[in-house]
């Protein structure tokens, strides 16, 4: 395989201490902003930590009617690969998408690629996708497609890895690898540089980019919720979020200057008020916590008792909650089936417009 070229296995340190952007590593007392110290990555010769996302799937979009067909689903324009360099194949470039209802609620969460084959042929999209609603976004497009020239299709081999600098201050950095060769596809997190790069490859076992190790999935879903980045069905339940609420326009998700789609009505409507009393804030759970975690849509509440929102989703003691933002800075709480109290503190990521803090 002529992407094989460019990795090499992980060393057999993969085992090791993990990668230390984790909370261990910081005060409980608070989420962490994305500046950290070394991690141990760094010591043992690592640059990149390397995380196997296979809840993630993709699904083929090709075909001459490709783009406009996609324009009229999507929230936000499509990311069109770059110029070619000489004879060089184009890289690729990732955006991020929702796919919404009529009634301008997210359905489905994507990061698309632009990714042409070949030059003289209409670009061929790739969309990543909660692995669990792989079959319904199938269907979706398809009953959208109508005479479209579209072909869709799952892409089962290509596999998704989210590559993160084993340093923090690296993380808008260069590129984990020099070249884009074979059929492994590497483009930056479209929603922000603290997500670091998406590299989809053939590669389904520990062959990493160069000074690369292999560290556990859940790691990457503590810096996610860290940074506040929703991600899949969990975080943003088809039909219920609302993509304003969900930070789309902080992680570049939706254009206002782009042509009609699905949903638009409600989001331009509310994008042009400038009014969103709620959003999903990345919250730290503070104390002991029951044996199964926090219910998702969990109330929380004010020290006097009043209700300010709702946990979306989370992982151990880090995870998302849809809040008023008028009533983030008080002491919030959240009681548990055994009548219990666990402290909630909601975090602005520092990656958020100056103006939302």
């Amino acid at each position: 395989m002529a992407a094989a070229a460019l990795f090499r296995g992980a060393a057999s340190g993969c085992g090791g201490p993990a990668w230390r952007w984790r909370l261990r590593a910081i005060s409980r007392h608070r989420l962490a902003s994305g500046s950290g110290g070394h991690g141990s990555d760094s010591a043992d010769g690592a640059a990149w930590a390397c995380f196997p996302l296979g809840e993630r799937a993709l699904v083929r979009v090709r075909g001459p009617d490709s783009a406009p067909f996609l324009l009229g689903l999507l929230t936000n324009d499509l990311p069109l690969p770059a110029p070619a360099d000489g004879a060089a194949s184009p890289p690729a470039r990732a955006g991020y998408a929702h796919f919404l209802n009529v009634q301008g609620r997210t359905l489905y969460d994507v990061i698309l690629y632009g990714h042409p084959e070949h030059t003289d042929q209409a670009p061929t999209f790739l969309l990543e996708c909660d692995s669990s609603v792989l079959g319904a976004l199938q269907k979706h497009l398809v009953l959208h497609k109508i005479r479209r020239r579209v072909t869709v299709e799952p892409c089962p081999e290509l596999h998704v890895w989210a590559v993160l600098p084993a340093t923090p201050q690296e993380v808008g950095g260069a590129a984990p690898l020099p070249k884009h060769q074979g059929s492994a596809i590497l483009a930056r997190d479209p929603r922000t540089t603290r997500m670091g790069w998406r590299l989809l490859t053939q590669d389904k076992s520990p062959a990493l980019v160069a000074r690369g190790r292999l560290r556990d999935v859940c790691d990457y879903h503590r810096h996610r919720y860290q940074q506040g980045v929703p991600e899949g069905v969990h975080d943003l339940p088809p039909g219920v979020a609302l993509p304003l609420e969900s930070n789309l326009v902080f992680m570049n998700g939706v254009s206002f200057t782009k042509g009609c789609y699905v949903g638009q009505e409600l989001t331009a409507r509310t994008h042009h008020t400038g009014v969103i009393r709620k959003r999903l804030f990345p919250v730290q759970l503070l104390g002991p916590l029951p044996e199964g975690g926090i219910t998702p849509g969990t109330t929380v509440l004010t020290e006097s008792g009043q209700a300010v929102g709702k946990f979306r989703a989370g992982q151990g003691d880090v995870g998302l909650a849809l809040l008023h933002s008028e009533k983030i800075k008080g002491p919030l709480h959240i009681r548990t089936t055994e009548s219990g109290r666990v402290a909630l503190t909601a975090s602005v990521p520092d990656w958020w417009p100056t103006a939302t803090k």
